[in-house]
């Protein structure tokens, strides 16, 4: 059903194969926050920076809002990835004013499972970096995720 729009398996291989060689454009990242209140998210997500970014880097986890302005204040990350809906009703858009009055000021890159152009408008007029769905965590996509937030490589 590959359409003239659709990109072949061959393609995608080919990106994922040149994940390694992007790293090479990335910041050395050492402390990594995840909110997210779903374990097994918040595992795969670690599992896909800890596979791009070596075992070195510090990936903290909070599951909750608390949570995630205690580690901030506590230590401030170089990038928070930050799901879109927290239970009970926190959204992203809703949590984000709330990292920066914490104190947080880097980039925060927004896991969504509704990632719209509406909603990536609403949550990038809200101060996310970027906005990735929540079914693409990969490596690929993340890693072209950390390229347009920190303004390395082509996704500059």
């Amino acid at each position: 059903m590959a359409g003239p729009a659709n990109k072949s398996g061959g393609d995608y291989l080919a990106k994922r194969s040149g994940v390694t060689k992007s790293r090479a454009g990335l910041p050395v990242l050492k402390d990594i926050l995840i909110v997210e209140d779903e374990t097994f998210d918040a595992d795969r997500l670690k599992a896909t920076l800890h596979l791009m970014l070596g075992y070195d880097v510090e990936i903290r986890r909070a599951a909750t809002l608390g949570r995630a302005l205690d580690e901030v204040i506590a230590r401030s990350p170089e990038i928070v990835f930050l799901d879109d809906v927290l239970k009970p009703s926190d959204n992203a858009a809703q949590t984000l004013p709330f990292l920066r009055r914490a104190g947080y000021d880097g980039p925060v890159v927004v896991v969504s499972g509704q990632a719209t152009r509406k909603r990536k408008s609403v949550l990038l007029e809200a101060g996310a970096a970027d906005v990735i769905h929540k079914d693409e965590v990969d490596s690929v996509r993340v890693a072209e995720a950390l390229h347009r937030v920190f303004g390395t490589g082509k996704d500059r």
